[in-house]
């Protein structure tokens, strides 16, 4: 159930903005072990004097926010980190280019419909 938001100083083809979406949501797949049908995410472009970077990061700067449940282990983390960048980089965005926060919420604070996230079945496991 994770929402995700890409951004992105560089406007990349149609299709490569495709494949930087599947590569985000593999290595949420892999890293996370969110189910394959569970896809929410989101890529903006933005101007580049709308869309300030640290220090040595150029146009291929992309920050990546995630909202999801909490109940990850630092592990867990930390192999999502490192599927992220490794399906990143064959399409032109380096690890260091990489910025990724995880907003993680209990399952109480998440509606699905009509009711909290803690009264359904999700599906899958969370806590891994």
């Amino acid at each position: 159930m994770p929402i995700v938001t890409i951004e992105l100083r560089k406007r990349y083809a149609p299709d490569r903005e495709v494949q930087i979406i599947d590569a985000v949501h593999a290595a949420m797949m892999e890293g996370l072990k969110i189910p394959s049908w569970d896809k929410n995410i989101r890529l903006f472009v933005h101007e580049r004097h709308r869309f300030a970077t640290p220090p040595g990061k150029d146009e291929r700067y992309a920050l990546i926010s995630i909202d999801l449940f909490a109940g990850r282990s630092l592990g867990t983390e930390k192999k999502f980190y490192r599927a992220l960048t490794t399906n990143l980089q064959p399409l032109g965005i380096p690890p260091d280019h990489v910025k990724v926060v995880l907003r993680e919420a209990s399952r109480e604070n998440w509606g699905i419909g009509s009711v909290p996230a803690s009264e359904v079945d999700l599906g899958f496991e969370i806590n891994v």
